[in-house]
Parts: structure tokens; C-alpha cells; sequence
């Protein structure tokens, strides 16, 4: 009988037939390895990609920003009163520049400043703003940029204390741009409302609502808001696509003025100089 070899379960299976026995360590190692280097090429991928979509949408020759400043995306025709509005955003202005401004053949009519947020928060520039462009000959106007998370009525109130509104100027603007998801519908509309009525029983005039169009026909669609004016943001278009009324159209976030660094947004005003005016506060006092 031959006897048949047995193996120690001891022995170290490195020292089997003096070669190192194969382990799957190193394998799985790589395949470690080789995960994260994919991972990490897959990101790179993707920020490339959003570098370009940025440039080509928004910043190349093709894109939305560049075809407004230089290409085939032109001002909107057949309006006469142009104006932009401001926040800490534009730095320091050069108001004495700014006042000989011309868009379209047209002069600056109206400037609108950025105020107050939610309940704590006043912009840096406000008051240097507010003040210089009355004094440089400006219409000019002063908005409320709506938050979620402060109270409709604190925000009025916070608004009230900052914006020092006087005869000549827009009415107040509110500025809304968010809807908060865990609130109802229609508790937002009556929080809204109740910003708009503490404003109007101060300066006894029809706040304007400023949003973009979509947001005005999913959230603010109630016949109550009809009442109010409406200044809508629409960029980079020939003409605006909502159906309703309004009075200001934000056309562009890509405009180019003297005494202005950078960008600022340019605005029209649907109607003439005569109505704009007549649309100030107390201007039924007075005869334009």
C-alpha cells in the first residue's frame, strides 16, 4: 500500500515548493485602486464638462450672456425707458458717470436698490445708493428680497425701518424668487399678501411684485396679485412670454454701463416717461 501524502494545516503555504503562494490581497488592492482612479477621473469628467456647458451657454461666442452683450440677442425694440437695478453687488459707482448713461439712444431714466432681506439683513450699499441716485437725477426705487425663513411681517416692518421711501419715488418692491416646499400653497400666498398690505397702508400706493414668469403663473396666479404691478424677469428673449399685464421687464443680467464695474441688470419700463412718473409716490398730487 503506498501511503498517501498528507498536509499539515500548520505549515505556512509560503514555504510550499519554495515559492511564495499566490494571495488574493494584492488583487484586491488593485481593484481598490483602480475604483478611485476611475472615480477620480470620473469627477475631473464632470467638472470639465460643467467648465464647458458654462462657457458655452453662458460665457462663448455662442452662449446667452455673450449673445446679449455682442451678438444676435438683442435689446428688446419699442421701448423708450430704460432703467437697471443695484445691490452691494456693483461696488463702488461712479454716480457722475452713470447719470450720462445711454441704452438703445436712451437715457437712464430709473434706478431700483436693492434694501433689506428677510428680517436682518440691510444691503452694505443701500444707503449710499439710495441717496446718490436721487441726487444725480434718477427716478429711483427701493426693494425687499423675500425669505422663507423669517416671518411675513417682520419682513415688513425690518423693510419699513430701512426703506425711507419719499414723494417721487416707485412704490416699494417685493422680490420673490423661492417657494418654500413644506408650506402649503395657499399659506404662502396669504404670507406674501400680508407683507404687500403692511407696505401699501404705509405709503398708501400698489407695492410691485418682482419674479420671473414662471414663478408668477406656479405660485402667484391668484386674481389677488392682478392687482398689483408686476415687474418680471425674462432673460435673453425678443419679447416676454407671459400673457398677463406688467409694467417692468428684467431683461438682462449682462449689462455693460459707465461707472459700473462688472455687470448690472438692465430694465424697461411699459409705458412713457409720463406714466412712470405718474406711477411714484403722490403723484396724484402733482401735475407732471
Amino acid at each position: 500500500m503506498v501511503k498517501k501524502k498528507t498536509t499539515n494545516p500548520k505549515a505556512s503555504p509560503t514555504k510550499k515548493s519554495g515559492r511564495k503562494a499566490h494571495s488574493h490581497y494584492p488583487l484586491t488592492t488593485l481593484f481598490k485602486k483602480n475604483t478611485r482612479l476611475a472615480w477620480w477621473i470620473g469627477g475631473i469628467g464632470v467638472v470639465v464638462l460643467y467648465i464647458w456647458a458654462f462657457y458655452f451657454f453662458f460665457v462663448g461666442p455662442t452662449g446667452f450672456r455673450w449673445r446679449a452683450l455682442y451678438g444676435d440677442a438683442k435689446y428688446p425694440q419699442g421701448y423708450e425707458i430704460h432703467g437697471i437695478d443695484i445691490s452691494h453687488y456693483q461696488g463702488d459707482i461712479d454716480w457722475n458717470k452713470l447719470r450720462h448713461s445711454i441704452i438703445e439712444g436712451c437715457p437712464l431714466r430709473f434706478v431700483i436698490i436693492k434694501s433689506t432681506e428677510g428680517s436682518t439683513r440691510v444691503d452694505e450699499k443701500f444707503e449710499e445708493n439710495f441717496y446718490q441716485a436721487r441726487e444725480h437725477g434718477f427716478i429711483r426705487g427701493a426693494y425687499h428680497f423675500w425669505s422663507n425663513k423669517s416671518k411675513a411681517r417682520e419682513q415688513a416692518y425690518f423693510f419699513l425701518k430701512y426703506a425711507k421711501l419719499e414723494k417721487g419715488d416707485l412704490p416699494p418692491v417685493l422680490d420673490i424668487e423661492h417657494y418654500p416646499q413644506d408650506v402649503k400653497l395657499e399659506d404662502f400666498q396669504r404670507d406674501v399678501l400680508t407683507w404687500l398690505h403692511i407696505v401699501e397702508d404705509k405709503f398708501h400706493v400698489k407695492p410691485i411684485i418682482y419674479t420671473y414668469f414662471k414663478f408668477k403663473e406656479k405660485y402667484l396666479s391668484a386674481p389677488v396679485f392682478d392687482d398689483y404691478p408686476y415687474w418680471i424677469a425674462h432673460y435673453y428673449v425678443d419679447k416676454v412670454e407671459y400673457k398677463g399685464e406688467w409694467k417692468f421687464w428684467q431683461h438682462t443680467d449682462a449689462g455693460r454701463l459707465p461707472g459700473i464695474r462688472g455687470y448690472v441688470d438692465f430694465d424697461i419700463y411699459n409705458g412713457s416717461y409720463y406714466d412712470l412718473k405718474m406711477l411714484t409716490i403722490g403723484s396724484e398730487d402733482d401735475v407732471w
